[in-house]
């Protein structure tokens, strides 16, 4: 399984989504252009002393990403999907694929990854969606639930 953020924009939520892949020995793919600069402070200091133990690459762009595919499938989340992310049978191969915080996942990526989109259920109306860290570590470990990790 692989973490792969999409274009991501906030360095801070990149640094927290870094701190659990090292935590759960999970890969993180981060998928250009980037909204920052890995060398950034916000970055740094939200992965803390972590870094590390991070399993991270960088990709310049999607299609960069997508020729360094060895198998697996594509799960896309995003807030717009009908299915939840519980009704997904994650399996070690899968690529959790999520973008960026301001727009989300394009037409092109969720067309990709169909049918495999999944939501996390937002019950209240007036919330477009939760922030990208928090939602990376819902799917993550539920994942992990599942495949008794």
């Amino acid at each position: 399984m692989r973490i792969v953020l999409v274009q991501p924009e906030i360095p801070q939520n990149t640094g927290s989504i870094a701190r659990l892949a090292a935590a759960t020995r999970t890969p993180l793919d981060l998928v250009g252009p980037l909204g920052f600069s890995l060398d950034d402070k916000h970055l740094k200091r939200a992965g803390l002393d972590y870094w590390p133990l991070v399993d991270v690459v960088e990709h310049p762009d999607w299609p960069s990403y997508s020729e360094s595919f060895e198998g697996g499938r594509l799960l896309a989340f995003s807030a717009r999907a009908v299915s939840p992310y519980t009704e997904c049978e994650y399996r070690t191969d899968d690529r959790l694929v999520f973008g960026c915080e301001s727009t989300g996942l394009g037409s092109e990526l969720l067309e990709l990854a169909d049918p495999h989109i999944y939501r996390i259920p937002i019950v209240e109306e007036g919330v477009r969606s939760l922030n990208l860290s928090n939602a990376v570590s819902i799917v993550v470990y539920e994942a992990r639930r599942q495949l008794g990790l």
